[in-house]
Formats: structure tokens, C-alpha cells, sequence
């Protein structure tokens, strides 16, 4: 298969998933693996194409990210929100630079992503089975603990399979939110988080990135885009209304079923 109809492939799947609590890595971990396609180039393109997912949440909520910027001098509820951010993104950042290393090497198999599916499964079906008080329903008027500790939810997350969105998620329940104010702080988050995440990839190996692999790249980055605009918007309006539970089943279902192809 040409590598740049892989591309758009591995593009809408991140950009399908990223924001779905199902896993984007561990879904390109194992659609890389199913296309046979490996080394050090598509390591790369699969934490860069991420950014364009990031993008279509900075393009729908480009009022809200504008208001914030333009209002920091002036506006205390503006300062708040973008603290919140960097609160919630100091765990994922010290975790990272300690772990990253070792959870790459080790845990970024099939094996581990069907364990972690169907583990994220069970705890999102047991977060939606019991009834809390939803005391939180704005996703820019947390408190600073709540964005911490929301954030060491998404530290979890570095362990393939786990879900970056789902980590953020059920920390968010947990801890009171609704559950549309708990997604859209996991978009908020992913912004500040994936960013970060892009340059350190970009500065790490910047001498493996070719002119063929920015063409790849670009065109993973363009289908991560569309797919994840696309979704979005969709994605709040069904949690709000049905909630997480078909999703947990998913991972379930995913998890055992690549779990069977790995030991039987």
C-alpha cells in the first residue's frame, strides 16, 4: 500500500480517536501493526499528526482560546482558566520526562493495549454506574486542585491503551463534573499537552525528518485534522445525552479481541 494512502489512514484514525476515550495510540499501534508498517519515521508521524487533531479543537473553540489570550492582563476568570491549564499539564510533563523512555520501550505492544482497553473499559462502566454528585458543570471554572489532580489522571495515560481522553474523563467525574464539562476539559487540555508533546518529537528528531517524511506527515496531519473537526462536535452532543458506557463496551470488546490474536 503507498505510503501516503497509510497516512491518511493512520490520519483519520488519530483524528477519529484522539478525543474519543477509546485510545488514538493504542488504535495506531495496532492499525500500524496490521498494515505492517514500522521504524523510526512513523514513531514520529504518529505523535506529530497528533497536533492536527489538537488544531480542529483550537479552530472550533477559537472564540474561547482568542477571549482567554486577549483578557489575561484584565480579566481574573481568564487568568484562572489558563492556570487551570498549566496546573493540569505540570504532571504529564514531569511524568513524561521521567518515564517516557521506559514506557516506550517496554509497554507500546498489542498485549499491553488490550490489557489497558479492557481495563479503561471496566472503570469507565463503573464510573457511569454510580451516582455522584455533579457539582463542577463549567470546564473553565475548575479548581486549582481539581486541575491537578485531573491531570495526574492524564499522566496515566502515557501507558498505551489507556486513553488520554478517557484518563481526563473519569479523573473529571470523579471529581464532580458533568460529564460536558468533563469532555470539554479534556479538549481544553489536550491542547497545551499535545503541543508540548509535538515540539519535544520535532526538536528530538529533527534530523531523521526528510522531505518525504514531512510529505507524509503533512498529510497525516491534514486527515487528523478533518476527521477530528468532523467529530467533535458529535462526540459532546452523544455523552451528553447517552453518556460513556458505549465506549467502555468498545474497549471491551477491542481489548479481548486483540488479546485472542496475540496469545491464541
Amino acid at each position: 500500500m503507498h505510503d501516503y494512502i497509510i497516512a491518511i489512514l493512520l490520519g483519520i484514525v488519530e483524528g477519529v480517536t484522539e478525543f474519543l476515550p477509546i485510545s488514538s495510540t493504542g488504535h495506531l499501534i495496532l492499525v500500524q501493526r496490521m498494515l505492517g508498517v514500522s521504524g523510526p519515521i512513523w514513531d514520529v508521524f504518529e505523535i506529530m499528526i497528533q497536533l492536527g487533531a489538537i488544531l480542529a479543537v483550537v479552530f472550533l473553540y477559537f472564540g474561547k482560546f482568542w477571549s482567554t489570550l486577549v483578557s489575561l492582563p484584565s480579566d481574573p476568570r481568564a487568568r484562572h482558566f489558563a492556570l487551570t491549564l498549566v496546573v493540569a499539564l505540570l504532571p504529564a510533563v514531569v511524568l513524561g520526562y521521567l518515564f517516557s523512555g521506559f514506557i516506550k520501550s517496554y509497554l507500546f505492544s498489542p498485549a499491553t493495549v488490550g490489557i489497558t482497553l479492557i481495563l479503561g473499559g471496566l472503570i469507565i462502566l463503573w464510573v457511569e454506574s454510580t451516582h455522584r454528585q455533579e457539582t463542577l458543570h463549567e470546564a473553565d471554572e475548575l479548581p486549582l486542585a481539581t486541575a491537578g489532580l485531573i491531570g495526574l489522571a492524564q499522566a496515566v495515560a502515557m501507558i498505551p491503551g489507556t486513553s488520554r481522553s478517557a484518563a481526563t474523563i473519569v479523573g473529571a467525574r470523579l471529581l464532580g463534573l458533568d460529564r460536558r464539562a468533563a469532555a470539554e476539559f479534556s479538549f481544553f487540555l489536550a491542547v497545551p499537552t499535545m503541543a508540548a508533546a509535538f515540539v519535544h518529537e520535532a526538536i528530538k528528531f529533527r534530523h531523521d525528518l526528510t522531505a518525504d517524511s514531512l510529505g507524509l506527515i503533512a498529510v497525516g496531519f491534514i486527515a487528523a485534522f478533518v476527521s477530528a473537526f468532523l467529530i467533535i462536535k458529535p462526540f459532546l452532543e452523544f455523552v451528553s445525552t447517552r453518556g460513556f458506557e458505549p465506549f467502555a463496551y468498545y474497549r471491551i470488546a477491542l481489548g479481548a479481541f486483540v488479546l485472542a490474536l496475540v496469545f491464541f
